[in-house]
């Protein structure tokens, strides 16, 4: 054996040991946990993904679900890194509440950041008669997806109306676009839909046919007792055909994640999020009202430590 190869062998040796030492790093796999492909959590979910996915050795992916309560229970189990959701539902998950979709109690639930907020959006066809929450009643209309954070939302808003789902003469548990291919084909009067504010699939159907964006008053909202809901206004042309101003109820809506998601994992997806704003407002207008000095705000579960840190290094923590 000469010289030579000799050394080649001891390199290579060498190069065995110090792999088996310091192992390359594994990816870390981020799933982000949106909504329905026609509300605005998608849109911004791929554009978080896109985002995540440009970080050192992250692998991202999107996924559409039923939004925040499925969300929430994924996050618990562990097949999400990060996901939307609503306020009130994440008060509900950490809390146990089995009656709307939370067996126990989400324990490892963690804020990663309070975002924007969702508008309570109940749109009635214009020759449906509908003008006010009580005109809905013997109507025909779509709640969201069943025990979605919409459905939540509409139960709320309705039980404080002095309504059930039994005063409608039809209840549909639908997705957004499902809920307005109805509304097009004239077999439900009205959809309510929470989102934030120019949602896609609102605008689709007040650019075919002729809508009302009913109000919910201030009175009604205060009556549903829950802090997480506060009174809000959907501005004037915001839809098509929505010439003034329509009062109605907003919930605060939060970017989530789990226990056992590591501090520096936590710290990175927090950090990228706000070094990239520009590409969420770029998905959807709904991403304009995040803003760093509020994304800190109380949540109804702990601050993952990671976010915590990056807040505190920015100073909008102590």
């Amino acid at each position: 054996m000469s010289r030579i190869t000799s050394l080649a062998g001891r390199a290579l040796a060498a190069a065995v040991v110090l792999a088996a030492t310091f192992p390359a790093k594994a990816d870390q796999f981020v799933n982000v946990l949106t909504g329905g492909t026609s509300g605005v959590y998608y849109p911004l979910g791929v554009a978080l993904s896109n985002i995540y996915g440009k970080v050192p050795g992250v692998k991202a992916s999107v996924q559409a679900t039923k939004a925040s309560v499925e969300n929430l229970n994924l996050l618990q189990q562990g097949r999400g890194e990060i996901g939307f959701t609503l306020g009130d539902s994440l008060s509900q998950a950490w809390e146990g509440h089995e009656e709307v979709g939370f067996k126990t109690k989400l324990d490892k639930l963690r804020a990663v950041a309070a975002i924007y907020p969702n508008y309570i959006q109940i749109v009635a066809a214009a020759d449906s008669g509908i003008k006010s929450l009580a005109d809905l009643k013997g109507k025909r209309i779509s709640v969201g997806a069943p025990k979605s954070g919409t459905e939540l939302n509409a139960r709320a808003v309705f039980a404080a109306a002095g309504m059930s789902y039994k005063d409608f003469a039809r209840v549909e548990y639908l997705a957004f676009a499902e809920s307005v291919d109805l509304m097009k084909n004239r077999q439900i009067d009205a959809t309510l839909q929470s989102a934030g504010l120019g949602v896609a699939s609102i605008r689709d159907l007040s650019n075919s046919v002729p809508i009302v964006v009913v109000p919910i008053p201030p009175e009604v909202i205060a009556k549903i007792g829950d802090a997480a809901y506060l009174p809000a206004t959907i501005p004037a042309n915001t839809y098509g055909g929505q010439t003034g101003d329509v009062p109605t109820a907003a919930v605060q809506n939060y970017l989530v994640t789990h226990s056992d998601v590591s501090e520096q994992t936590g710290y990175d997806l927090t950090k990228a999020l706000f070094d990239n704003l520009d590409q969420m407002t770029a998905a959807h207008v709904a991403a304009k009202v995040i803003k760093l000095d509020a994304a800190a705000a109380t949540a109804p579960v702990p601050l993952h430590p990671g976010a915590a840190r990056f807040y505190r290094e920015k100073g909008v923590l102590k």
